[in-house]
């Protein structure tokens, strides 16, 4: 039987089917795909989780400074929701010598170094809400065709074990962000700086050692106002995996962020730290452990079992019960502890997630859209959930965050139930 071809491919095949074999090897690819990750989600851990928070302080005061930053992270966390099936769609119908990924992973990485030097800079309300909003926008126009790699590229009995390694990218990029972020607790503008050149770098060299099929052979499909504008939707009668697969990652990251998003203020507000940024690196550790331990362990062996939902339906059951301990024992060891813990827990969902959701993909000729759409349940939460959570600590004291957090990781589990696709 002749090897299928990248044309073709895109023609007729669905997330359930595999792939061409990558240009450069599988293996490679894999490998690659831990700094790729890297690159972006430091920034998603350092700047919303570390910089900004602390710049708002500096510049709006203690009294103003939760009020404000919920503002500030809602308002780019709508940007992020809009940016990335956006990219999705304009990535999927790129026709290039370099595939259709290559030119935006490129494009939004140096846009967002760009924006990350203006937000440095910036130091009004406003200015702040448009920096954020364009580095939201640009490493989101970035991230969205990184994530279509793997349905483009990885074979099926594969998927777990990259899901794993995607999965330590971007969660020890999560993590380990507020980790490098905490050192630049007193140097904000070189903090900006530092991310913004590691992020160009890092996926630069993704791109150039891990090269795409041309996509200049794919036939151009006529532009359409009414399907730009199905972008921001899959019909859910139509798919109903992938609706499931959507709720399901949107609840558990919601309810995981809630806390951890908020963690810089729950420390010096809730737990009373009078130093957060010389306990940050400590917690990174042991949260990174924990995730990676799980991670490594659960998407291999859900490769080998043939099952994604236990998992998810495990680390629901882990997280909610490591946030059970600072909501009853408001003491800097039971966050310590929950740390551990929660990571644990997130690292054996974060290990199958993606697996999972390139299982429902409905067909290859919209892999980065859909992806964009399914990735706003990714990206919202750790965007948005800091804004909520503030508002809600606003309304009801930070302890009210623990028990919101159990129940949306507990739903997230249920409705991942009812998909179809995988077991």
């Amino acid at each position: 039987m002749a090897p299928i071809t990248t044309n073709t491919f895109v023609e007729n095949a669905a997330g359930n089917d595999d792939p061409p074999a990558p240009v450069k090897g599988l293996r490679r690819l894999m490998w690659w795909i831990v700094p790729a990750n890297l690159g972006i989600f430091l920034i998603w851990g350092a700047v919303p989780g570390i910089l900004l928070p602390q710049q708002i302080a500096v510049l709006f005061g203690e009294e103003n400074k939760l009020a404000t930053y919920s503002v500030i992270a809602t308002i780019g966390a709508f940007a992020a929701m809009v940016a990335q099936p956006i990219a999705g769609q304009i990535s999927d119908r790129t026709r290039s010598r370099y595939g259709r990924r290559a030119p935006w992973i490129m494009l939004g990485a140096l846009a967002g170094a760009l924006a990350l030097v203006g937000l440095a800079f910036a130091s009004s309300v406003v200015g702040l809400i448009i920096a954020w909003t364009l580095v939201q926008i640009s490493y989101n126009f970035a991230q969205g065709p990184l994530s279509a790699v793997m349905p483009d590229r990885v074979p099926l009995k594969r998927r777990g074990t990259f899901a794993a390694l995607s999965g330590i990218g971007l969660m020890v990029g999560a993590i380990g962000g507020q980790i490098v972020g905490s050192f630049f607790f007193h140097s904000i503008t070189l903090g900006y700086i530092v991310f913004a050149v590691f992020a160009v770098v890092i996926l630069g060299l993704f791109v150039a050692f891990n090269p795409d099929y041309p996509s200049t052979k794919l036939e151009r499909e006529p532009f359409s106002f009414r399907e730009f504008l199905s972008t921001f939707w899959v019909n859910p009668v139509k798919h109903p995996d992938f609706f499931w697969a959507f709720t399901g990652r949107l609840l558990l990251y919601t309810g995981y962020f809630a806390v951890t998003g908020l963690q810089l203020y729950l420390l010096t507000d809730y737990f009373g730290v009078e130093s957060p940024e010389s306990v940050i690196p400590l917690l990174g550790m042991l949260s990174l452990v924990g995730i990676i331990i799980s991670t490594l362990v659960s998407g291999p062996l859900s490769d080998k079992v043939g099952r994604r939902k236990p998992f998810v339906f495990a680390s629901a059951a882990v997280v909610s019960l490591a946030f059970l301990l600072p909501w009853f024992w408001q003491d800097l060891n039971a966050w310590m502890i929950m740390t551990f813990i929660a990571g644990f827990g997130f690292g054996m969902f974060q290990a199958v997630d993606q697996a999972l959701m390139s299982e429902v993909l409905p067909s290859a000729k919209s892999f980065a859209k859909d992806l964009g759409v399914v990735n706003i349940a990714a990206t919202l939460p750790q965007t948005l959930a800091p804004g909520v959570a503030g508002a809600i600590a606003l309304a009801f004291g930070y302890a009210a965050l623990f028990p919101v957090a159990i129940v949306l990781g507990i739903l997230g589990a249920l409705a991942v139930w009812p998909i179809k696709a995988t077991r």
